[in-house]
């Protein structure tokens, strides 16, 4: 029995407890208020930190999580940068979920876009949102925080459409089974939920029973004879190509926790492996057989060639966006490709509904390394960083990504924004055992700073060594407010700031001098003192041109990391990423043969 049988196992029996416990007339005399009961909920699977805002249908749960041991609350500037918060906490910390707690009304509607993101890129985040109490819901007074017209199911009504489950609590003997069925939702899902805490319900008692029972994400046991049958099939498509076969993996490798599984199989059969945008940092990128970013037409000429002359691509975890696969440009015929889901799998034109590749991955490895001999001689290029030949006197994009590749060390937790910074990453070999952090399918600019903030804390928590934020000036100055908690909880993430004068990404898509992409030229150095407590250390520095770069790259008290670093790179206002004018390339041909046909 492989462990993750095991572990499926084992939460399908506490499942079943669960439900044994909820149809038990009397479930004990141990109480525990509602309140408590959902903060244990979340201590049991790591939670250590919760975001949000105070308002005052939510003071009293506050409360609680200021006075509990092992849950610190985390004060956020506003609920949006909570809900990136929380999203970048959920990333780093597996097998676990991000909390932001807001008030109703005006609080939840503020959190709605980083929600709505976290839906997108499948982030199991928990929205605990405070409401009216019990009374007032049933009698409807005018109350603030509302539309005035009596609906207070508006904004859950809302939630629904950017979360997988939606909880109301508005009975106690229900509560605490409400709250177990959210959180596993959650966790299961990987998706947000949207749970209710009326403000005369943190204090109402339920039974302690079910805490004894923990909480896990339910992976669905695969139908034998069906998956023996798909096992069956990727073997035989494997033995027609003789092994020359080549795996590209993506977000859902990391999303649904496979990593490990997914490993194992590419150690046992020795298949050549690459990563689309999404997947980046799901395999060690000094791995002997990890090739580099597949994205494409747009993919470099050397990776691009040696992905789709494989006889047989097995994608695991694909996720074909249009920044995740140069605008749908995969030059991989379905007669041979194999797609393995979380949930379904698909050999050329045939689809399994309900094999998850979580308990099918073993069974491959087991009956595909036999192919290994074969499969373990096909090329690899190693995957290196690649400066551009000569120098020059500003600070260029083509020159800065592959530059970093040095500086980064093993653990970091290197976080890019939506923009420039999530195009220059992917040209840059990580060193193993870090983790990227991107926002690449939602892209709402300005998330990766309060995700940082989550990134750092987690970081923290699992003493991962530093939080490495890449972000452009036009993006920071969206929630820069974030930067605030980040220097009063002592944290030292340090930010490479990109000045290019506005919005690179969008000069590089449409009206490259049209004023609408120009922004004020802050003074960036004077931030961290701006926005620190008086007494924490800063530090911040201007670099203008490579030399100056090079020299704060060796120095010994910057790469010492003692405080909260801000570094502004200035570069040309017109300067992008490699990939990103090739993916806008493409766009603007593929827009202009619609075009040409709709004629």
């Amino acid at each position: 029995m492989s462990a993750a049988t095991a572990e499926s196992l084992q939460a399908e029996v506490d499942r079943l407890r669960l439900e044994l416990q909820t149809l038990k007339s009397k479930q004990g005399v141990e109480k525990v208020s509602i309140g408590n009961y959902l903060l244990t909920r979340l201590a049991q699977l790591g939670v250590k930190s919760m975001f949000g805002v105070p308002g005052d249908f939510n003071l009293g749960f506050l409360d609680l999580v200021e006075d509990h041991p092992d849950i610190e609350w985390i004060g956020n500037c506003n609920e949006l940068n909570a809900a990136y918060a929380a999203d970048g906490y959920a990333r780093v910390k597996n097998n676990s979920l991000g909390v932001i707690t807001t008030t109703f009304g005006v609080g939840e509607l503020s959190a709605t876009n980083g929600i709505a993101g976290a839906f997108s890129e499948m982030v199991p985040v928990l929205h605990i949102a405070g409401v009216p109490s019990t009374i007032q819901q049933k009698h409807r007074p005018l109350l603030h925080h509302t539309l005035g017209d009596g609906r207070y199911g508006a904004y859950a009504e809302i939630s629904k459409q950017i979360t997988c489950h939606t909880a109301w609590l508005s009975n106690v003997d229900t509560a605490a089974q409400q709250i177990d069925e959210a959180i596993t939702q959650c966790l299961t899902k990987a998706r947000p939920v949207y749970l209710t805490l009326p403000t005369d319900f943190v204090q109402q008692k339920v039974s302690s029973e079910r805490l004894h029972i923990p909480l896990a994400r339910i992976v669905i046991q695969n139908e034998p004879q069906t998956e023996e049958y798909v096992v069956d099939q990727i073997e035989q498509r494997v033995k027609e190509v003789d092994g020359d076969v080549v795996v590209l993996v993506d977000a859902c490798v990391v999303r649904y926790d496979v990593k490990a599984e997914l490993m194992a199989f590419l150690e046992a059969t020795g298949f050549p492996v690459y990563a689309a945008p999404m997947g980046k940092s799901a395999i060690d990128e000094t791995w002997k057989r990890y090739g580099g970013i597949y994205v494409g037409s747009i993919t470099d000429p050397v990776i691009k060639e040696n992905v789709e002359k494989a006889k047989l691509i097995i994608s695991v975890g694909s996720l074909k966006s249009d920044f995740n696969s140069g605008n749908f440009s995969y030059n991989i015929p379905t007669r041979r490709h194999i797609e393995l889901h979380s949930d379904h799998v698909q050999v050329a034109y045939a689809i399994y509904k309900d094999i998850g590749f979580k308990h099918l991955l073993p069974k491959l490895t087991e009956r595909l390394q036999q192919f290994y001999p074969t499969a373990s001689k096909i090329p690899v290029v190693p995957f290196e960083a690649k400066p551009p030949k000569g120098t020059t006197a500003i600070i260029t994009q083509r020159y800065f990504w592959p530059r970093m590749a040095s500086y980064f060390r093993s653990g970091d937790v290197i976080v890019t924004e939506t923009g420039t910074a999530n195009f220059g990453i992917l040209d840059v070999p990580l060193p193993p055992k870090s983790t990227l952090v991107s926002q690449i399918l939602w892209g709402s600019i300005g998330w990766s700073v309060g995700a940082a903030l989550g990134v750092a804390i987690a970081a923290k928590e699992l003493g991962l060594p530093r939080t490495i934020l890449f972000v452009g000036d036009g993006s920071l100055q969206l929630t820069v407010q974030e930067i605030s908690p980040m220097i009063r909880l002592g944290l030292k993430p340090i930010i490479f700031l990109l000045n290019n004068h506005g919005y690179v990404i969008e000069r590089t898509i449409h009206g490259k001098h049209r004023k609408y992409n120009d922004i004020a030229d802050w003074k960036w150095n004077q931030l961290l003192d701006t926005l620190g407590d008086r007494k924490t250390e800063t530090k911040s520095y201007t670099i203008t041109t490579p030399k100056e770069l090079e020299s704060l790259l060796t120095d010994k008290e910057f790469l010492s990391n003692k405080t909260i670093t801000l570094v502004e790179i200035i570069m040309d206002r017109l300067d992008a990423p490699r990939l990103l004018e090739d993916q806008v390339a493409i766009a603007e041909k593929m827009a202009a043969q619609a075009a040409q046909a709709a004629k």
